[in-house]
């Protein structure tokens, strides 16, 4: 098939109201089927794409053979990369289950401290933290995760805390990928780009821990915990402020990170949460409807870390030193570079460059790309893949027993890696029939009110997309465009697709199936998870468009 399918933004020659509310018909489906009548992921995700076939090829009137590839595409790259990381994320886990490890890994935690609240912070904002800016794609909440259910935490908390934590690092995941991304996309300078992000992004990161025990635990919950909440946002907020602004965009959320673990572990040196008298105890009900800091199930209250040497202590957290120490040499420049030699870049059949992007989503028409990069070496995937051989090898367990572990684990993700797939179908069908550019032109017509609801584009694109790199490389060049019509800076409205796309993060189905992945969750744990995520993103966004509207209005320093 040679010849080039035009997009259209304007369903069935109706107005752009019409058209968007067209276009917005799958996301409506999959908010309801998970969310409202509670229907697994997998199963949203399947009726999902049903209905962006529909509005594809009745709406758009996109070719068949363009769809069914772009089907495929999107598919492929839920499979690779996203599935590849989660998978080894789960295999090293349990791992670390299987041999025993992880008992002394939890006993060594609660060494640091026995508080579960102080815990969700280390693990789920620091350390989940360290690995969004290491490896990004859903690293962080299939690891942390995952470490958390160990640690006792039930599957439904952990996974609301980590969705909650995973939003402070995301603009400059991998490294710095998104707002590379975005400086490539728009034409702006990377490093000005990075400032204004940091500078967006460092208020939501000082209030997360705080906010993460706030909305858990509640007030009082939070306020005897206060110190740490405040080292560790504090610490965050200002180092990735000041790295973003004045260092540069790879090392953000690393040095950011790792400040704020330090911190905290400084901290419990010289001071401690007030014990409480008694160990919890487990109230009526499920899992969910127990408080995450009531109760956690086989964890020790007062810790019994103390019993390990530090030698068990440091052989058990080996598998994790091998994820930190691969994750980084995987990210360091000139070592990618040559695995990169072995990255083989395929151009999608039947897509690739035959679809032309139009005005106004974009300057002058352009034909879309579809390349599939085949990085097997270089992937961060397979960076927790060689992690896992190590620390199979390093902890002594036989090859039959490590054989055993991957297919149980290939076991336990098989539905969630088909929602992976499935959403990603969905996200890029979307794009190459000009679903998603109708909805930009929605958000885009706001007017005076654009710098608020241009964050809500970049929101909107990562729950797409389930990725800040996507949702920029999606509406960056939209968002540019549109801020020099209406007089904006079009480093702040480039910024803000960037800070607002990471509140989507934690409602984007893609990150939902990490989760489940990860945990255990129940079917119905994941509509209320949906349902949870929902009302703490929509209102952190809200304060980030509430930046950028006072940003490019009163306080114009970017």
């Amino acid at each position: 098939m040679n010849t080039v399918w035009s997009q259209h933004y304007y369903i069935w020659g109706q107005g752009l109201a019409i058209s968007a509310i067209v276009a917005a018909f799958p996301i409506v489906v999959l908010l309801v089927l998970l969310g409202i009548v509670r229907k697994p992921a997998w199963v949203a995700g399947l009726w999902g794409l049903g209905a962006t076939l529909a509005v594809a090829l009745a709406g758009y009137h996109m070719p068949v053979a363009l769809t069914l590839s772009s089907v495929a595409y999107g598919a492929a790259f839920g499979l690779f990369p996203i599935s590849w990381i989660v998978f080894w994320a789960i295999v090293l886990y349990n791992v670390t289950v299987s041999t025993g490890k992880f008992t002394i890994i939890k006993d060594s935690i609660g060494s640091l401290t026995p508080d579960l609240r102080i815990q969700a912070v280390i693990i789920a904002f620091g350390f989940g933290g360290f690995l969004e800016g290491a490896a990004g794609f859903g690293t962080p909440v299939a690891v942390a995760g995952a470490m958390m259910v160990g640690l006792g935490f039930s599957p439904y908390y952990a996974s609301a805390l980590c969705l909650l934590a995973n939003t402070a690092p995301v603009a400059f995941g991998a490294i710095g990928v998104p707002v590379i991304t975005l400086a490539g996309i728009t034409g702006l300078p990377v490093e000005r780009l990075s400032g204004a992000v940091g500078t967006l992004c460092a208020p939501i990161s000082l209030i997360l821990p705080a906010y993460m025990i706030l909305v858990m635990g509640g007030l009082g919950t939070a306020l005897e915990v206060w110190p740490a909440l405040l080292a560790a946002g504090l610490t965050f907020g200002c180092v990735q402020y000041l790295v973003s602004n004045f260092v540069g965009v790879q090392l953000s959320d690393i040095l950011s990170s790792t400040s704020s673990m330090a911190a905290v572990v400084v901290l419990l040196r010289f001071w401690r949460p007030r014990p409480r008298a008694t160990r919890p105890q487990p109230k009526s009900g499920t899992a969910s409807e127990q408080g995450p800091f009531e109760f956690a199930s086989e964890f020790p209250w007062q810790s019994e870390g103390l019993r390990h040497s530090a030698t068990q202590i440091a052989s058990a957290w080996m598998p994790y030193v091998f994820v930190v120490i691969l994750v980084l040499l995987w990210g360091y420049k000139p070592f990618q570079n040559i695995l990169n030699l072995a990255t083989i870049a395929l151009r999608w059949p039947v897509l690739h460059n035959l679809i032309l992007r139009t005005p106004p989503v974009l300057l002058k028409a352009s034909p879309y790309p579809a390349i599939f990069n085949l990085n097997l070496i270089s992937a961060g995937g397979t960076s927790c893949m060689f992690a896992s051989i190590l620390s199979a090898i390093f902890l002594r367990m036989p090859p039959a027993a490590f054989i055993r572990t991957i297919a149980a684990s290939a076991r336990q993700l098989a539905l969630p890696i088909l929602t992976i797939a499935t959403v990603l179908s969905i996200a890029f069908v979307m794009n190459y029939c000009g679903a998603t550019g109708t909805l930009g032109l929605a958000f885009a017509a706001t007017g005076a009110a654009f710098p608020f609801f241009s964050s809500f584009l970049g929101w909107l694109g990562v729950f797409l997309t389930g990725s800040d790199t996507s949702s920029n490389a999606l509406f960056g060049s939209l968002q540019t465009i549109t801020a020099e019509r209406l007089g904006f800076s079009r480093v702040l409205i480039a910024a803000s697709n960037s800070a607002g796309g990471v509140l989507g993060k934690m409602i984007s189905l893609q990150s939902i199936a990490v989760a489940a992945a990860a945990t255990g969750i129940t079917v119905r744990q994941q509509s209320q998870l949906m349902r949870f995520t929902l009302k703490h993103s929509l209102f952190l966004a809200t304060l980030v468009g509430l930046e950028v509207l006072i940003l490019a209005y009163w306080i114009r320093v970017i």
